[in-house]
């Protein structure tokens, strides 16, 4: 197998002044849990709520299956000196041949508001830009999702101006690397 055409390998760990971004581990289900089970994270998500701690169990699995077949990365967020997952940032859907991805993050909620995913978005993109060399990362959220689009446009991701056909509630912001 080549693997000069690899987006991820190794892993790559990443810290910020606060945090530490990681990948999961099974020791990781229960705050894995917490946050696809609690319904205020997932108002704007269109996933399956998880009912159990199998469910996280089986996504952490997954997660890491994605990574390894070189499909995704997913950083579980951490407090620096701290092994607990707070929330996560991915990035997916990416595209060499039109050297762009997706982002994707979630937080439990006593740690909104603190500026913590705005320094771990800050952290992916910075590493999505100028380690993997990708020009364009996108985001598609609900419309209603204020809180994700005040840290998009913090960000300064612009609105797209595409249209999702099939959910009108949808909308796409994107980032694109002017060097």
């Amino acid at each position: 197998m080549d693997t000069s055409n690899k987006v991820y390998p190794p892993f790559p760990i990443l810290s910020t002044k606060r945090l530490t971004l990681r990948r999961l581990s099974i020791d990781d289900a229960q705050k894995v849990f917490i946050l696809r089970s609690d319904s205020e994270i997932n108002k704007y998500l269109d996933r399956q709520i998880s009912t159990s701690f199998e469910d996280a169990i089986n996504f952490i699995r997954q997660v890491n299956e994605n990574i390894d077949e070189n499909n995704a990365l997913y950083w579980g967020i951490t407090i620096l000196d701290t092994n607990k997952i707070i929330g996560a940032v991915s990035i997916f859907n990416v595209s060499i041949d039109n050297e762009k991805c997706e982002i994707g993050y979630e937080l439990l909620t006593n740690f909104q508001n603190q500026g913590i995913m705005k320094e771990a978005v800050e952290k992916v993109i910075d590493y999505t830009f100028h380690t993997k060399k990708i020009k364009r990362i996108e985001a598609f959220l609900h419309i209603k999702n204020q809180r994700s689009i005040n840290l998009l446009e913090k960000l300064c991701f612009k609105k797209s101006t595409e249209r999702n056909e099939t959910n009108t509630e949808i909308i796409g912001y994107q980032l694109t690397n002017s060097n």
